[in-house]
């Protein structure tokens, strides 16, 4: 019989240690999309000609060509998030931060579905379109690395609270920490690849549907 891949026996396991957690994460970030789209519609129509006006102006910008260079937006999205991840990897530490980092998957969360829901309530077919192809692409990195990251930490913040205030044997912290932080390494090497379609991918993939879009 073959033996079961230890990493993958690893992850198994700490998937079904802290499912209650992830359920947790991906509940509280879908609030936020849910919240995020609501905000869209309770915007009044000045504040909604604004927004869009900039919003075209943009993909103006875009199709001419006129955008920052890929290599400055590759630079600028990945230390971007590098620092949102790192945050939570030091409101983890902190205990005390636990809330704060409730507070930041549910904000990543309104962004995403405010800028969905704004795209798909002003353009229609063409808005979720454009959305697919700016949006979608890095954040389906993104937001599993995000959400991830976000259950270590609470995770983490549980144990060391457990650790503190209960009576039973506990784990040493310094390996603790030490698991923590290669998970937030390994984040951190993936947000490379988010950035990396963020700045060479949706820039071409948006130019081709604004273009399209425009032709018609």
């Amino acid at each position: 019989m073959m033996r079961r891949h230890p990493v993958k026996s690893v992850i198994a396991l700490h998937m079904r240690e802290h499912a209650s957690v992830y359920l947790f994460v991906i509940v509280l970030f879908l609030m936020g999309v849910i919240f995020g789209a609501i905000v869209v519609n309770s915007l009044n129509f000045g504040q909604k000609q604004d927004l869009y006006y900039y919003l075209t102006q943009f993909f103006g910008q875009v199709s001419k060509g006129n955008i920052a260079g890929a290599h400055d937006m590759f630079q600028q999205s990945y230390f971007h998030n590098l620092k949102y991840v790192a945050f939570m990897w030091v409101l983890g530490i902190s205990v005390i931060g636990l809330p704060i980092i409730f507070v930041l998957l549910f904000l990543k969360g309104i962004v995403v579905g405010f800028t969905v829901g704004f795209l798909v309530n002003q353009m229609g077919w063409q808005g979720f379109l454009l959305s697919f192809v700016s949006v979608m692409p890095q954040n389906f990195i993104i937001i599993p690395a995000f959400l991830v990251m976000g259950a270590i930490s609470i995770s983490f913040s549980l144990q060391m609270v457990r650790n503190q205030f209960m009576k039973r044997r506990h784990e040493p912290v310094f390996p603790m920490i030490m698991r923590y932080t290669i998970v937030m390494m390994l984040i951190s090497v993936s947000l490379l690849v988010s950035s990396s379609l963020e700045a060479y991918v949706s820039p071409l993939l948006m130019k081709q549907v604004i273009e399209m879009v425009g032709g018609k």
